[in-house]
């Protein structure tokens, strides 16, 4: 798996759980807020990326 992949799946599992937006920008490292929102945009489609789904199953432990 990219590590592209991981990053995004990272950011956008935060804000899934409702992180908030700034404390992601934060902790993802983000100097621009822009970037973040895109992953905050994104995360519509993400959840049927193939990766995001492996990611989200091996996460939950099953």
């Amino acid at each position: 798996m990219h590590p592209h992949v991981l990053r995004h799946t990272h950011v956008t599992t935060m804000l899934d759980a409702g992180v908030d937006l700034r404390d992601v920008q934060l902790a993802a490292r983000h100097a621009d807020p822009r970037t973040t929102m895109r992953h905050d945009r994104a995360r519509t489609t993400l959840g049927r990326h193939p990766d995001y789904i492996l990611a989200v199953h091996m996460a939950s432990g099953t």
